[in-house]
Parts: C-alpha cells; structure tokens; sequence
C-alpha cells in the first residue's frame, strides 16, 4: 500500500490528467491492494482513471472528489461487485468500461445484493474511521453519500440503488445521514430495482438469460 500511496502522492503533484497504479505495481503489490487508499480525493486533475486487471474489492467515497474524471475503466477487476454511490458526483463522467457480469443484480445473472444493517444503524459505537468493511462496505464512513453532511448519533441509513454511471448501470452502496436522504435518491435505472433496498432477498426483475 506505501507505494500505491507514493504513485497518487505523484500523481497529484504533477497534476497528470490519466492515472495507471495497477501497471506500476508489483504482482505481489497487485494481490495486496484491495482498496484504494481515501488520498485518491487529492487527484482533482485526473481524466482516467485505469484500474485494469486489479485484485481490488472496494471503491472509497473519496472517488467523487475526482472531479475531473470523465473516464473510468476498472475492466477485468473481478472482485469488485459494487461501487460508492460518491462516484456520482463525478459529473464529467461519461465513459466507462466495467465487467458488468461481476456486479451484484447484473442484469444478466442477477446475483443477488448483500444483506445490508438495519436502517438506522447505529453510530455511537462505531469508530467512523475504522469500520469492518465486511460488515459496513467501507472502512471509513464520515459524511453522508447524498448530502454530504456528517454522519450524525441518529444513526446510519445503508441502502443498495442501481444507476446509470457513464456507460455502465452500477449497484452503488448508499451512506445515508437520514430517511430523507434516502428519499431523495433518484429511481434505479431501468430493468432494475426501481427503489432504494437492503439488499438480501429481495425480488428483482427477471434475469436477462431467463
């Protein structure tokens, strides 16, 4: 990880506009790195984001503070099955090359979403800096996904939705501060879950293969 943290530090200083770390990595770095690290928020000038070919399992929220990406290609990164709903704040967005058959509730296999906590979970306990991501979907958890304000006591409201990202309909995993944030969410895309959900057993349209 010290030197995917070295790459980005790079990467920002000289403001480059397209942004390789997988090839840079070691095959033994490449199987160690199973997340990118939150300084990923530092690189506002990057227009592609490559993640080709990666042993990675999660996307942080800091990826919305990449404001200038308009490209973004993680193809062949089969463990990662979702996204951060923060990665709709990249507005220029608008090309994407993901393996959408690895994504929960694809519409082609419909795996099925994971069972997220009950709504509101929650935050007096947590350290929002050190979360379990196997049980949260995230390590770090500061500030609500649509509003962006802080995660207050009143607890943690985690949805699934399912949206048109640039090229691709991405599951994106929603930190919400409140049920009205969560009310705010635009509809799913079409063919998919048209409401926020907890994932689980939950019905979705009929698989594409069926």
């Amino acid at each position: 990880m010290q030197h995917l943290l070295e790459l980005i530090d790079e990467a920002a200083a000289d403001e480059r506009e397209e942004f390789r770390p997988v090839i840079e990595l070691s095959p033994e770095e490449r199987r160690q790195v199973i997340t990118l690290p939150p300084s990923i928020a530092r690189l506002t000038a990057v227009k592609h984001l490559v993640l080709y070919g990666s042993n990675l399992v999660r996307i942080p929220p800091e990826i919305g503070a990449m404001t200038s990406l308009e490209e973004f290609t993680p193809y062949t990164s089969y463990r990662l099955h979702w996204f951060p709903y923060e990665i709709t704040r990249c507005r220029k967005l608008t090309r994407s090359t993901v393996s959408t058959r690895a994504l929960v509730g694809n519409y082609k296999l419909r795996p099925p979403f994971p069972q997220l906590q009950p709504s509101p979970g929650p935050v007096a306990d947590l350290d929002p800096g050190n979360l379990d991501p196997r049980r949260w979907g995230a390590t770090t958890i500061h500030s609500c996904s649509v509003c962006d304000r802080p995660i207050e006591q009143s607890g943690l409201h985690q949805v699934w939705i399912s949206l048109r990202v640039a090229t691709d309909v991405l599951p994106l995993l929603v930190n919400a501060c409140s049920s009205a944030c969560v009310t705010a969410l635009p509809d799913g895309a079409r063919d998919y879950i048209a409401t926020p959900h907890k994932g689980g057993r939950v019905d979705q349209p009929a698989s594409d293969w069926d």
